[in-house]
């Protein structure tokens, strides 16, 4: 039997994080950056290498390859929907969006922020 009277308040406090040490943001950023001229192997190296010393590189990893994944498969709806003509407006909309996306995780995650992009599947978690 419960009580009305007890009732208990689950308050969402935010997460503390210890603040990124300089070599971390700069790893962060390498993941972003290393995109342009590799798009996986890189970036994995870096996050696959980094991921059980920093928080934050370990962070800034998941989100870009969620982000990778999310614009992959908007890529491949868009690809579809050429048949509609639709699509001959959304891949090349897709294709600025994303590279926009990176160009702004490397700035957040050098900057030391838990950025969270929008719109992006959290497979990775």
């Amino acid at each position: 039997m419960t009580n009305d009277h007890q009732k208990q308040e689950i308050i969402d406090l935010p997460e503390i994080h210890v603040p990124p040490s300089n070599e971390e943001k700069t790893f962060s950023l390498l993941i972003y950056i290393l995109s342009f001229f590799t798009a996986i192997i890189g970036p994995l190296i870096i996050w696959l290498l980094k991921r059980n010393e920093s928080e934050f590189i370990d962070y800034h990893g998941k989100e870009y390859f969620n982000l990778v994944i999310s614009f992959f498969v908007y890529e491949i709806i868009a690809a579809l929907s050429v048949i509609i003509l639709i699509g001959a407006i959304l891949v090349p909309l897709v294709s600025i969006t994303f590279i926009v996306f990176i160009i702004l995780g490397a700035v957040k995650s050098y900057q030391g922020e838990y950025y969270r992009f929008p719109f992006i599947f959290r497979i990775i978690k």
